[in-house]
């Protein structure tokens, strides 16, 4: 008798242990579809001007610190 108790008791046991974790699963999924649209990106957020300006500026401490002969 005490035997099948354990066993059924074990069961409910696991059986609701899956329920809390399928029911959190589903609690985590929001199904939210957020849209962060900023428009068109300024001058200054492009690739290419980081790139140009660091090489300009990297040219120009070249030229200051370049001791003359």
């Amino acid at each position: 008798m005490k035997n099948q108790l354990k066993k059924y008791s074990e069961r409910i046991l696991l059986m609701m242990m899956t329920l809390f974790a399928s029911v959190s699963a589903f609690a985590q999924d929001g199904g939210l579809d957020i849209d962060v649209d900023l428009g068109k990106p300024e001058w200054y957020e492009q690739p290419w001007v980081w790139v140009v300006g660091g090489a300009v500026f990297i040219l120009i401490l070249v030229a200051l610190l370049r001791k003359k002969r």
